[in-house]
């Protein structure tokens, strides 16, 4: 699988983003998809993921009801949506493939394919 993230950048706080990531390898309609992002000095953490259809997404709780996941497998591609940022939102996102027959993981071990990560900065 190979993954390529972009749409990151500089946005005011309270603005929004919206991330996208392109998938390429294996069907893409097969396998969950997650987003992490890292800030500097910190270690990689979960953002959110959704099930191969689309039905069933999963948000860290200092996302929610702000951040969307989505996906169209017609395009393979998997989108996040950042309403409202904040500052602390700032870090470079990555999407991720888990590993072949892991579903429903929040642990950035349990995926195996990332992409190279997009940069979003919120200034206060």
């Amino acid at each position: 699988v190979q993954l390529q993230a972009f749409g990151g950048g500089l946005v005011q706080a309270g603005g929004s983003l919206r991330l996208s990531c392109a998938a390429s390898g294996r069907t893409f309609s097969t396998y969950d998809m997650g987003w992490f992002r890292q800030a500097p000095g910190k270690e990689r953490e979960f953002v959110a993921r959704i099930n191969w259809s689309g039905a069933s997404t999963y948000y860290a709780d200092f996302v929610k009801g702000r951040f969307t996941i989505s996906r169209d497998n017609a395009k393979n591609t998997v989108y996040l949506q950042m309403n409202s940022l904040k500052p602390e939102d700032t870090a470079v996102y990555y999407c991720a493939a888990p590993k072949i027959g892991y579903t429903g993981s929040v642990s950035p071990d349990q995926y195996d394919y990332w992409g190279q990560g997009t940069l979003v900065t919120v200034s206060s």
